[in-house]
């Protein structure tokens, strides 16, 4: 696996995860620096190398410099995520995030919450992909993300662990005036179709924040960060 970009590589570099090698610009400096300072301390090869290499070994063209070649993201298991945080536990669903942009800064806001982990569908659902930790800012390789075949099954997990689910929709009850405590589960809908009616079904509670304007629905990471940190001001 490939990560790209100044903050991603730096906090994959602040992690126990075994690096192959890293590929610096030549002639860098600035945050580089700091990256080769850490890459000498934990003994990772750094290789220097001209921009042409590194454009040639981007996927997007945005590494800022520097590529670090990894083994492929671990996942979780939903139970790893539950044990990452005992007491007070929120954890993150998502129900369809299909936009690697989207998954990228759910995981963000997540891991700067203090979540124990996000949870992800193996089908119709953006993976943990090199443009994801990018995206994230290096959040994914701080928090622990399980990918699973069926979300609804996730879910009667976390209630047999004592957790209670909580849908983000437009029609819910306002977050505000909802009572959120305990062990906290928040699902995410698709960017389009929201949270699919089955899984709203199994979910205990469903809520959504006040909108005052003319557009009728938030960008999927912004909610969360919304609701993630609503959870946290209760705590």
């Amino acid at each position: 696996m490939k990560t790209e970009g100044r903050n991603a590589v730096f906090e994959l570099l602040k992690t126990d995860k075994p690096i192959d090698k890293i590929l610096l610009e030549k002639n860098s400096g600035g945050s580089l620096g700091r990256i080769f300072a850490e890459a000498r301390k934990k003994e990772v090869r750094v290789q220097f190398v001209d921009k042409k290499v590194l454009d040639r070994e981007s996927a997007e063209g945005r590494h800022q410099g520097v590529i670090a070649f990894s083994s492929d993201y671990e996942y979780a298991t939903v139970d790893e995520v539950i044990e990452a945080n005992s007491h007070d536990g929120l954890i993150i669903l998502c129900d369809g995030i299909e936009d690697v942009h989207n998954l990228g800064s759910i995981i963000r806001v997540a891991e700067c919450v203090g979540a124990n982990g996000v949870v992800i569908p193996s089908n119709n659902s953006a993976s943990v992909t090199e443009a994801v930790i990018r995206v994230s800012s290096g959040a994914a390789n701080h928090i622990k993300v399980a990918k699973v075949t069926s979300i609804n099954r996730a879910i009667d997990i976390l209630k047999d662990a004592g957790f209670w689910i909580y849908a983000l929709e437009a029609d819910g009850k306002c977050i505000y005036e909802t009572e959120l405590s305990g062990n906290i589960a928040l699902v995410i809908g698709g960017e389009d179709s929201g949270v699919r009616r089955l899984t709203r079904e199994k979910c205990d509670f469903t809520v959504s924040i006040p909108l005052k304007g003319k557009v009728n629905s938030l960008n999927a990471s912004v909610a969360l960060g919304i609701a993630a940190y609503e959870v946290l001001r209760r705590r």
